[in-house]
């Protein structure tokens, strides 16, 4: 009769225990919203794992044209607008690392409007360029690495 009790007491207390154990183990990751907030003051990392990577995006002009052999892009728009071109030929073209080119200017690309609640998708080896932006430009990127790669 003890040990049924004790038994009975333990499956009670068990969902209770393995929340306690999720909560010292768990890989789930939060990140204050006052850290993000200031990491969007200036732009950067939040999370670079081997599958993706999450940015704070920030841009208050335009950039240069960037080719990712092994990422695929997702820009969620927080703030601000820009004219973003796709595709087409990527002009004066150079490494800059392993997978990663850079070119001043696309010809014959997709022009497209990006503004507030947006998201748009940039598949691996497509290249895209701010081209213009109004802002400050703030968005939220997801690298998602080719799992090839």
């Amino acid at each position: 009769m003890k040990s049924t009790l004790v038994f009975a007491l333990f499956i009670a207390a068990f969902p209770r225990l393995a929340v306690a154990a999720e909560e010292k183990t768990s890989p789930v990751l939060q990140f204050d919203h006052e850290k993000v907030a200031a990491l969007f003051e200036k732009g950067g990392p939040l999370l670079t794992t081997n599958a993706f990577k999450i940015q704070a995006g920030r841009r208050t002009g335009p950039g240069e044209v960037e080719i990712h052999a092994h990422d695929t892009d997702i820009f969620y728009i927080l703030e601000g607008s820009a004219t973003f071109v796709t595709g087409g030929t990527a002009i004066e073209q150079r490494v800059v690392g392993e997978g990663e080119t850079r070119a001043k200017e696309i010809a014959g690309g997709q022009a497209r409007h990006l503004v507030k609640g947006g998201v748009i998708v940039i598949p691996t080896n497509v290249p895209h360029w701010f081209k213009e932006v109004k802002g400050p430009f703030l968005y939220l990127m997801v690298k998602v690495v080719d799992a090839k790669h």
